[in-house]
């Protein structure tokens, strides 16, 4: 149990009581007691003295057994003793008013708990460190000196000279250069949170359904023989070591469709068109029909993988398989090695994309991927006003709006609507 405040001692006292005051940093065993002096636990209490804490204020923590029961009573007791129930994410906002953390380090604590992988945890690690603030503080202290420059020379013309468009145009492209590689690795960084998206596509009834719950290894999807089936996409995520695919289970795509059916398969299409891979789904079994043709030509050029299912059926419709297709998978989802191996191919294409560094501080929120998108906005106007010859001067309140934006991003410029936004993502404990 984590306390923090200026009553921090006092409350002490009444919940773990002892003749001895509270060292800071010393883990002390106490007895924790109710508020009526009945004991509830025999614990550990630590107490870190402000500045030195997280929160930057006194804190208190109460180490308990892991009981539910006790842990309950403990909460009470503290909260008897004057404290109150924290607000999501209350911890960290401390920490962040007090300047422990700025404001993309603190939503790194969110992704830091919620990341499920290690990669993800890497990432957000480097968040942490204060890399990015410190990226995005330096493009805001460039365009600042051109804001101060541009004042000067409208304030004192005749002593200060007006800065050359060319020489603007060359230091503001400059910032939107360093802007495009954090917005770039934004989206690289978004796909080792969320995973690369995979479709499963294929004609009706060639098995898209069975894959999706042989890779999951649940019924995730309704099964049938009946083509037509699945109706609508279907979405879950996929580990693949140490990254993840979100798999979209679609409807099988052919030519002639009721119009239900049709509806479906326009998604499904929307599905393929946006997928990072597309996994292939074709009836081994069968001759390859028009249909099947047509999907392996129109996927071949693009990350893909292509599994000719129910081999345990029949492989015609493998062995009718033109040389572009040569690498395409043969086997069945009733067999487990089979359906590791499609497993496998999948981690395989799902790690052959663009490096990303993990380590190095990135964009790691939608909302500083759009404070970015929105500074960079300002700045092309201020080079397109530039480039029509405008006066210097005129480019001035674009030049503020970005370094404003940029400065929301840190938290420099943050207000309490957006504080409270960004923290209300995160857990009570944090």
């Amino acid at each position: 149990m984590r306390v923090s405040g200026p009553d921090v001692l006092r409350i002490a006292s009444r919940v773990a009581p002892a003749a001895r005051a509270l060292r800071p940093r010393v883990a002390t065993r106490r007895p924790i007691v109710g508020a009526d002096g009945r004991r509830i636990d025999e614990g550990l209490a630590l107490y870190f003295a402000a500045p030195a804490s997280y929160t930057g204020e006194d804190v208190l923590e109460l180490h308990v057994h892991g009981s539910p029961a006790v842990a309950r009573e403990t909460l009470i007791a503290i909260v008897q003793a004057g404290a109150r129930l924290a607000q999501p994410g209350e911890f960290t906002r401390r920490a962040y008013l007090a300047g422990k953390l700025d404001l993309t380090a603190a939503e790194a604590v969110a992704e830091l708990i919620a990341a499920d992988r290690a990669s993800v945890a890497r990432a957000a690690l480097a968040g942490l460190s204060g890399g990015l603030a410190a990226e995005v503080d330096a493009l805001r202290e460039r365009l600042e000196r051109i804001a101060e420059e541009l004042a000067a020379a409208v304030d004192f013309p005749d002593e200060v000279e007006a800065p050359e468009p060319a020489r603007l145009l060359a230091e503001i492209g400059g910032v939107r250069a360093a802007m495009s590689g954090l917005t770039n690795d934004w989206e690289r960084g978004r796909l080792v949170r969320e995973g690369i998206s995979v479709a499963i596509v294929g004609p009706p009834n060639a098995g898209k359904s069975s894959l999706l719950n042989a890779l999951l290894g649940m019924d995730r999807a309704i099964v049938s023989e009946l083509a037509g089936t699945t109706r609508d996409t279907l979405e879950e995520t996929l580990a693949l070591g140490d990254s993840s695919a979100r798999l979209i289970d679609t409807a099988g795509i052919r030519a002639r469709a009721a119009r239900l059916e049709a509806e479906g398969i326009a998604r499904s299409e929307a599905a393929l068109a946006a997928a990072g891979i597309a996994l292939l789904v074709i009836d081994a079994a069968q001759p390859l029909d028009g249909e099947a043709r047509e999907l392996l030509a129109r996927t071949r050029g693009r990350r893909r993988l292509v599994f000719f299912n129910k081999s345990d059926e029949g492989r015609r419709g493998f062995d009718e398989r033109e040389p572009a297709d040569a690498d395409a998978l043969l086997g069945s989802t009733r067999s487990a090695s089979d359906v590791e191996s499609v497993r496998a191919a999948l981690a395989g294409l799902a790690g052959s994309g663009e490096e990303f560094d993990a380590a190095r501080p990135y964009l790691g929120t939608a909302r500083q991927a759009a404070a970015v998108l929105e500074a960079d906005e300002a700045l092309a106007c201020a080079e397109a006003s530039l480039a029509c010859g405008d006066e210097p001067d005129l480019i001035a309140g674009e030049l503020r709006s970005a370094i404003r934006t940029l400065g929301a991003l840190s938290g420099r410029e943050a207000d309490e609507r957006m504080l409270d936004a960004i923290f209300a993502r995160f857990c009570i404990g944090k």
